[in-house]
């Protein structure tokens, strides 16, 4: 007899119903990244997992770290600097505040350096659409449900 192993993606068993999602604007506009690995690098650097264009951003501007809560879902801590613990040259502004970590919260601003910033949100999957969205409520009816009108 043959057995079977199942294999489940980790972040889907930690977090069915939430989305994290990192927008950047940069100088070659926005972008947006969906988070769902433990670690990812932020930077000038072309190895970076978030590069970052702009002269005023470290190559190794920041380290995002996803950490499990103990009801089994997780949250992502950013860290100035690279994961060896050099930090960058103008260090991370959080919410208006110059820290070297910060435990990130839905809405949370992180700004990098002159016209170089990140909108971090915490999304529920439950209040997230499952399919395409319709224009119109369309419903259906057969024949049969039609009135009868006489002339």
């Amino acid at each position: 007899m043959d057995s079977v192993i199942l294999l489940t993606d980790a972040s889907m068993a930690l977090q069915p119903n939430q989305n994290h999602i990192l927008i950047v604007e940069d100088d070659q506009g926005r972008k947006e990244f969906s988070l769902d690995a433990p670690v990812y690098s932020i930077g000038r650097d072309a190895r970076c997992d978030i590069r970052l264009f702009s002269q005023f951003v470290s190559r190794r501007h920041a380290t995002l770290v996803r950490l499990p809560r103990e009801d089994g879902s997780f949250y992502y801590r950013i860290i100035d600097g690279d994961y060896k613990g050099k930090p960058s040259a103008n260090g991370l502004l959080i919410n208006g505040r110059k820290i070297p970590a910060h435990d990130l919260k839905n809405e949370d601003e992180i700004v990098f350096g002159p016209q170089v910033r990140a909108i971090y949100y915490l999304l529920s999957r439950d209040t997230m659409p499952s399919g395409p969205l319709d224009e119109y409520d369309v419903t259906l009816i057969g024949p049969n449900m039609m009135p009868e009108f006489e002339d």
